[in-house]
Formats: C-alpha cells, sequence, structure tokens
C-alpha cells in the first residue's frame, strides 16, 4: 500500500518536502491511517504535521470520546492537535440545511482556520478509492457538473493552499489492512453502518457487485476521473476564449452576457460557459446546485419569450431581457426612492447617475432626452425625481393621448432589472414630465424663453 500511495502523491505532485500539512482526522480507519502514514514521512520530507479534529456533537458523550482519542494518539506520536467542539445542530436549524452539508460547512471552515493559524499549504483528507467510486456514482444518479460526474481531485486548491488526497489510490481493504499491520485501532462511528443515508446504500449494495466484476475498479474509476479532469479543463479554455466575447459586463456580483452570440456557440460550451459563470460568482457551488439548474438556464436562453427571471440557491438571480442575460446578486438593493429637485442643485441617484438641475438665462440649442427644459413659470415647488408606480402614464411629447410607462420600458427595451430603478421626473402635481434618458412629455418648454429651468441627466 505505501508503494501504491508514495508513486501517486509522486504523479499528482501531492506533497513536496518541507510542506506544513494539516491532516483532517476523524478517528476513523482512513483517517487515522492517512495521519499515521504522513507521519511515518516526517523525517524523510522534513514535514511539520498538525492533525484537525471536529466533534460534530452529533453522538454526544461517543462522539465527545472519539476527539479525546484523536488528542490522545496524537500526544503518543507528538503531533499537534486542534480540536474543536462545534454545535452543528444549531448551525443546521440556524441556516435550514442538511445535516450532512451543515456538518461539512462547519468542518471545513475550522480546517481554513488551521491551516491559516499553522501557515500550512496543504490540507490532507482520507478519501479512498472505494470513496471516489460512491461519489461518482451518487453524482450521477441525482445529476451534477461536468466536474462533479468526474470526482474528487487528488490535489485541488483550497484556502491559501491545497486540498491533497493520497488514498484515492487504495481500497477501503487496503487501509484496514494497513491499521491491523500498523497496530492501529481506530474509532468506528456506527452511523456508517446506517442505510439511511445515501452513501451507504451504494457503499453496502452497489459497491460490492462492482468489486466482483473487477476488483480492480477503484483503478478504472480513477482513471476516467483523472480522464474527466483533463477534458474538463482542455474544453474549459476553449471555454473562456469564446465567453470573453459573450460577456459585455463582468463586476464583483453580476455578470451580463449577450444571449444571441451566447447561443451562437456550441452546446457544449455553452454549459460550461454558464457553469465558468457561476463559479465565478458563487466563489463555491452550493451543494444544491446540479445539473439540472444549467440545463434549466440553456433553455431559458433559448426560449422565445423576450423576458423573465429565474432563481437560483443563495440568492442569485439570472434576469432575461431581450438581447441581454443579467446574472446578479445585487437585484433589489436599490430600493424605492422619492427626492425632491433642488433648483438650482444636484440629486446623486441610486443608479449611480446624477440629475443636474440649471437656471439659464441664454438660448441654447439643446436636444436629446438626456435634458429637459421647463419653464420657470411651472410649479416647481415641489418638482420630484422618483421610482415608477403602477398605472403610471405620461402625455409624450409628439403624441396624441397618454402613454403608460411600462408600454414605453417595453417599447424601448429597457431591460428588466433596471425598470423598476428608472427615474420619474414629476411635478407637485404629479404630472409625469420626464423619463430621463428615454422620453419627454409634452410639457417640455418649446419656444426659450429669458429664464427657463434646464435639467440634466448624467
Amino acid at each position: 500500500m505505501e508503494k501504491q500511495v508514495n508513486n501517486f502523491m509522486t504523479k499528482h505532485q501531492l506533497l513536496s518536502a518541507g510542506s506544513t500539512v494539516v491532516v483532517g482526522i476523524s478517528g476513523g480507519p482512513d483517517s487515522l491511517a492517512l495521519l499515521h502514514f504522513l507521519w511515518s514521512l516526517k523525517e524523510q520530507k522534513s514535514l511539520t504535521i498538525i492533525a484537525a479534529h471536529v466533534d460534530h456533537m452529533f453522538r454526544g458523550k461517543e462522539s465527545k470520546q472519539d476527539m479525546e482519542y484523536v488528542q490522545n494518539y496524537c500526544k503518543q506520536l507528538n503531533i499537534k492537535c486542534e480540536a474543536k467542539q462545534i454545535d452543528v445542530t444549531a448551525y443546521q436549524k440556524e441556516r435550514k440545511l442538511s445535516s450532512q452539508v451543515a456538518a461539512r460547512e462547519c468542518r471545513y471552515t475550522f480546517f481554513n482556520h488551521v491551516m491559516k493559524k499553522h501557515k500550512a499549504n496543504l490540507l490532507a483528507l482520507g478519501h479512498h478509492g472505494d470513496d471516489q467510486i460512491e461519489t461518482m456514482l451518487m453524482r450521477m444518479v441525482r445529476g451534477s457538473t461536468m466536474n462533479g460526474y468526474a470526482g474528487m481531485q487528488p490535489k485541488r486548491p483550497y484556502a491559501d493552499g491545497f486540498i491533497i488526497r493520497p488514498f484515492l489510490a487504495v481500497t477501503k481493504e487496503e487501509i484496514n489492512r494497513y491499521c491491523k499491520l500498523h497496530g492501529l485501532t481506530p474509532r468506528i462511528d456506527p452511523s456508517n453502518e446506517k442505510d439511511s443515508y445515501t452513501r451507504n446504500r451504494f457503499r453496502h449494495y452497489v459497491l460490492p457487485f462492482l468489486k466482483q466484476e473487477n476488483a480492480a475498479v477503484h483503478e478504472k474509476f480513477q482513471q476516467f476521473s483523472e480522464n474527466l479532469h483533463e477534458d474538463q479543463a482542455y474544453l474549459e479554455e476553449l471555454t473562456t476564449g469564446v465567453m470573453n466575447k459573450v460577456m459585455r459586463k463582468k463586476l464583483q456580483n453580476e455578470i451580463l452576457i449577450d444571449r444571441d452570440c451566447f447561443l451562437r456557440i456550441r452546446k457544449p460550451l455553452q454549459r460550461r460557459g454558464i457553469q465558468l459563470i457561476l463559479n465565478y460568482l458563487y466563489k463555491e457551488i452550493p451543494p444544491t446546485l446540479s445539473s439540472a439548474h444549467i440545463d434549466m438556464l440553456v433553455g431559458f436562453c433559448e426560449s422565445e419569450k423576450p423576458s423573465g427571471t429565474l432563481d437560483f440557491p443563495n440568492g442569485l438571480r439570472i434576469i432575461r431581457s431581450y438581447n441581454d442575460c443579467l446574472f446578479t446578486f445585487n437585484e433589489g438593493n436599490i430600493e424605492p426612492y422619492e427626492f425632491i429637485v433642488p433648483i438650482p442643485g444636484v440629486v446623486e441617484l441610486p443608479n449611480g447617475h446624477q440629475l443636474i438641475c440649471e437656471i439659464h438665462n441664454k438660448v441654447e440649442d439643446i436636444k436629446g432626452n438626456d435634458v429637459f427644459l421647463l419653464d420657470e413659470a411651472h410649479d416647481l415647488q415641489s418638482l420630484k425625481v422618483r421610482t415608477r408606480k403602477n398605472g403610471d402614464k405620461m402625455r409624450v411629447k409628439g403624441m396624441k393621448g397618454h402613454k403608460k410607462v411600462k408600454d414605453i420600458f417595453i417599447d424601448e427595451k429597457i431591460p428588466l432589472q433596471f425598470r423598476d430603478h428608472w427615474p420619474v421626473v414629476e411635478d407637485s402635481q404629479g404630472t409625469i414630465l420626464w423619463l430621463p434618458g428615454l422620453k419627454k412629455s409634452a410639457y417640455e418648454l418649446h419656444t426659450h424663453k429669458s429664464r427657463y429651468v434646464i435639467l440634466y441627466y448624467k
């Protein structure tokens, strides 16, 4: 087993001399064997080993005993041990998560803390070849992304370093033999035998069948995983190139893409393009996000309907408006507003624009929808700028009768995400005078007088 793991670590460049390694340890066979294995390399590779243990407090006294066991074992080997009890059940209820997701979040937050405290560049986890088979099969059954289907990577970026999984090259049976050979007496979590957990059902019923067909099936799955990750990396490189032409705006919390450009690229790159966007915005993909979301989004872009919205996990909203498709966490951050317009003066609008009001006494040839002229004799005591309201109508300049503001937005193809925040200028009687940058009303001054008010939208 030692030879297999060493060859695997060399192949994937998992462990360099002088590394500081945090080892996630539960006290079970896999993590205990990993800690012992890396400890055995300590002198040879000049490693600094830190054990990190989380008591999730699911099993009361029993799980506390697991923690004490890990602490005592580390003391015997003179390994620094960081251990913490976390009330995962309270965390789970507060955030409305499943117990497994809550435990994972708490555990990895603690691992991150330990890595920073000890300036560690590696987090070593005890996942093995059988775990890889179970993970890949579970994701195929429930649906996932292409990276998800490829399973766990031997090495991937995490925090300020990397997560490494040296035992992906070996099976549970080999780990158990290693524990017996070295006199290790791991703790056994009884929940691993319960068929109420999906992973356990795969472990108890599917895995034995596969091993009966081929005892080295873990090697086949690992090779398949590595091939998929390599293919995915190449396709993502191609995708990055084409998506740079598709994206029209890229901010920290939102991305705007051109729908027509997106639909012109090949389907495999479309799916990966969406995945790149989600990776960028989420930073860490929520466990509830699956391939179904990707397929739904592709269909959303293909739809003949000119507008619509999709709500994704953790508050991400996708807004489709004509040829614009916006991915945003910012939607709804601008609340409805209403401001008095000072004459003269400046109003700073929440959408980043300004409404500037000046008094002029000279004739100027001013055109365009970004300016609006108003007779000084008009009642200007309560000139306001506000967001739209239901039923808003205005007498559009050059037209007979009134037109709904909603219809103006539709005619002008204003994206959905901008409509609720678009400024509306009205007088003290509630008459809409101007939609800055868009449409003027019939109340604009027709002829220049000696003094008049001019509004600028910048």
